[in-house]
């Protein structure tokens, strides 16, 4: 998905061509279960206001990752058994690398509390 001044030069340099195929050619294309394309409309027009310099919210909201994108708060264990947290979320806490937290176990949850020396 192009953002910022790729997402303008790229909307510039197509010019008159259709809604579908500008947000198309952007990259704001996502596939539905069924194998369907989904166009991200609404994806594309935010990050095509973000590049102008209009900002519709308050800068800096939590829950608001990189590229204007809306954290989703949820996480995935990998194939290899990791649970990734990401850059976003670790952003809005203003947590540095080195960071200690202690993982606390319970039923269907963990918890992570950071430890005196963080």
């Amino acid at each position: 998905m192009l953002t910022g001044s790729d997402l303008l030069a790229k909307v510039k340099e197509l010019g008159d061509v259709s809604k579908s195929d500008l947000v198309r050619a952007c990259g704001y294309v996502s596939t539905k279960k069924n194998g369907g394309e989904r166009l991200n409309f609404t994806a594309f027009y935010e990050a095509l206001l973000e590049a102008k310099g209009v900002n519709l919210g308050e800068s800096g909201v939590a829950g608001i990752g990189k590229g204007g994108r809306k954290l989703s708060y949820i996480a995935t264990v990998q194939g290899n058994g990791n649970l990734l947290i990401g850059k976003a979320y670790t952003a809005l806490l203003d947590l540095k690398a080195g960071d200690e937290f202690e993982i606390k176990l319970g039923k269907k949850q963990i918890r992570l509390l950071p430890t005196e020396e963080s």
